[in-house]
């Protein structure tokens, strides 16, 4: 069984900075949005065959206002959840070195034999991409799944690489690089678009409409509400609009 690392933010004022800063959302909007998205994707976790890790921010790296990181991450989580997930702190300044100190902890010093580590962003990622990952760490030490701009929304191990700068840009060539030097076989589960940036939500807006517009599919139910009642929309251009 795959351990999943969820790396998590407290849902506060600093988050989807680039979607703030780009006067997409406001930021009480990006909170509501990032709020949705994680309590989402550790549904999704928590559903899967995996066992959800939910790795938070320590207090030195969130905003000021948030006193106990830990306490506002459990109460997105902790609701929509069926089976109580494991809280860590993450350890490290930039997101490899907290990738890295995460898998290498969890492969080397407790023993687990995989271990996914998956964006908050990654709301589209449904329960088959994580178990699908899981079958094919069967037969591959290193699988990814891409997102927009080069990135990777999830990334799975059976064993370490050289973590330093392992999420560099394009993330997603950067880790195959490091697996075959490591001499390992990486294999892919589908794509799917993260949302932090405006580039990120116009693939990932379509996309969450078009699921929740076909009927009978899969959607991610608290993102998608939010899109609806921030009335997020593309058009031809492409181009990013508010209803």
């Amino acid at each position: 069984m795959t351990t999943v690392a969820v790396l998590a933010k407290p849902p506060e004022a600093g988050v989807l900075p680039e979607l703030v800063a780009d006067d997409v959302l406001s930021k009480a909007e990006a909170t509501d949005l990032y709020e949705a998205m994680l309590a989402d994707v550790c549904e999704t976790v928590d559903a899967s065959g995996g066992d959800l890790l939910v790795n938070y921010r320590p207090a030195d790296q969130v905003d000021a206002d948030v006193d106990d990181p830990e306490a506002a991450v459990r109460s997105v989580v902790d609701p929509v959840v069926e089976e109580e997930p494991r809280y860590e702190v993450q350890v490290g300044s930039t997101l490899s070195a907290r990738v890295g100190n995460t898998v290498t902890h969890l492969l080397e010093r407790e023993g687990v034999k995989t271990v996914g580590v998956l964006r908050p962003t990654a709301a589209l990622c449904g329960r088959q991409r994580i178990d699908s990952a899981a079958m094919k760490l069967r037969t591959s030490t290193v699988v990814l799944g891409s997102s927009t701009g080069g990135g990777v929304y999830y990334a799975a191990f059976g064993d370490t690489i050289d973590f330093e700068d392992a999420f560099a840009t394009p993330a997603v060539e950067t880790l195959v690089r490091r697996a075959n030097d490591a001499g390992h076989d990486v294999d892919f589960v589908p794509p799917v678009p993260t949302t932090g940036t405006r580039e990120d939500l116009l693939t990932a807006v379509p996309q969450l409409r078009a699921h929740r517009d076909a009927g009978g599919r899969w959607v991610p139910p608290r993102t998608v509400d939010v899109v609806d009642s921030l009335g997020l929309r593309v058009e031809d251009g492409p181009t990013l609009v508010r209803e």
